[in-house]
């Protein structure tokens, strides 16, 4: 069982992202079509599109470089909040990552946490308001707890994709208080969040990898 995820682990988390997300594109797009602008799954499959075209023609010597490409592709080529809020989110990761070509499950959580304050920064969206927060930071919380119990790398990212799962689920029954979904009000309730669906793709994506 590997304690870290080198920078190989890292862009193979990005590839089972991208094509999570291009199963997913119309499911997605479906979420999106009843509370948004109906083409969250579009952008995202086109922005992860761009990422790895990026990513493969310009490989990457250490993390923060990675991070960095990623970040930029996504906030350049994703409209709508989609674009802005991933792509400060990789911006993020990178910047606390640094210059290096690995990272254990402490470092990982840090970087992660880090992207979180970021996609908080950007969009200033708190629990409950409905939005991809209402995934992450549940997911984060359970890794960094589990982190601090001693678990492994593989146990870490399974706590955070199980806990990033149970936030996608909670915010069905929840009103909107961000985006566009807000404009609905009271409609915008037994939908779930577009942003926090592909959230918990994220860290699916993440314990496939740290799990191989």
């Amino acid at each position: 069982m590997s304690t870290t995820l080198t920078l190989d682990g890292f862009v193979r988390w990005l590839e089972s992202f991208r094509a999570r997300i291009d199963e997913q594109t119309a499911y997605l797009t479906e979420l999106d079509s009843a509370i948004g602008d109906a083409d969250h799954g579009s952008n995202m499959a086109r922005g992860m599109a761009a990422v790895m075209t990026k990513v493969g023609e310009s490989p990457a010597a250490t993390a923060d470089e990675l991070f960095k490409t990623v970040g930029m592709t996504l906030v350049t080529s994703v409209g709508g909040a989609s674009g802005p809020l991933y792509g400060t989110f990789f911006l993020r990761v990178g910047m606390a990552a640094g210059p290096v070509s690995e990272c254990d499950a402490a470092a990982l959580a840090a970087a992660l946490r880090a992207g979180l304050e970021g996609v908080v920064a950007r969009g200033k969206a708190e629990a409950g308001d409905k939005t991809m927060f209402d995934a992450l930071s549940p997911a984060l919380d359970a890794m960094d707890a589990a982190v601090a119990a001693g678990a492994s790398l593989e146990e870490a990212t399974a706590a955070a994709r199980d806990a990033a799962a149970t936030g996608r689920d909670a915010t069905e029954p929840l009103v909107a208080r961000k985006g566009r979904a807000s404009y609905l009000g009271e409609r915008s309730a037994g939908h779930l969040d577009p942003g926090a669906t592909s959230t918990a793709l994220l860290f699916e994506a993440l314990a496939e990898v740290t799990a191989a």
